[in-house]
């Protein structure tokens, strides 16, 4: 009797079990970037005042750019809306906040959170799941190719 490949013993996960979890992450990270940029709106010259210290150009503006971006960002994260768009955006600020507040910190007690922040935003943004707004709209890689493997069409 041949023996089985090690593929074929394995069984797959349900496809549903990962996009769950990828809303489930994208809710989580995205209400983490609403929580912190909402304050960020409600006390913009406060905001304004801290960037000027930190030495960040321009600091009213950028206080405004970084308040939207994270409430935004969040939001877009949260309903699966232009993903890739708002993994890059946050993963940008967290950049920023790196060199302006953490450049030189040690990664434990230092910038870690930004860096897992960054990367959560990043794998989200290009994997989110198909329960996401995106999965909707024209530009989905799904809706090309639904239901079908390249394998398949090989």
């Amino acid at each position: 009797m041949a023996e089985k490949s090690i593929a074929s013993r394995t069984t797959a996960l349900p496809p549903v079990l990962g996009d769950a979890a990828a809303l489930f992450a994208r809710v989580a990270v995205g209400i983490v970037f609403i929580a912190h940029g909402w304050p960020k709106l409600a006390d913009a010259e406060g905001t304004a005042q801290g960037f000027a210290a930190l030495g960040i150009p321009f600091p009213r503006f950028s206080a405004l750019l970084g308040a939207v971006i994270e409430v935004g960002g969040g939001i877009a994260l949260v309903v699966g809306l232009a993903l890739p768009l708002a993994g890059l955006a946050l993963a940008f600020m967290m950049a920023n906040a790196y060199f302006f507040a953490h450049l030189g910190d040690p990664l434990v007690g230092g910038y870690e959170f930004l860096l897992v922040l960054a990367a959560t935003s990043l794998a989200l943004g290009f994997a989110g799941g198909r329960f996401a707004l995106d999965s909707l709209m024209p530009w989905s890689r799904r809706g090309r190719s639904r239901g079908t493997r390249v394998a398949d069409s090989v």
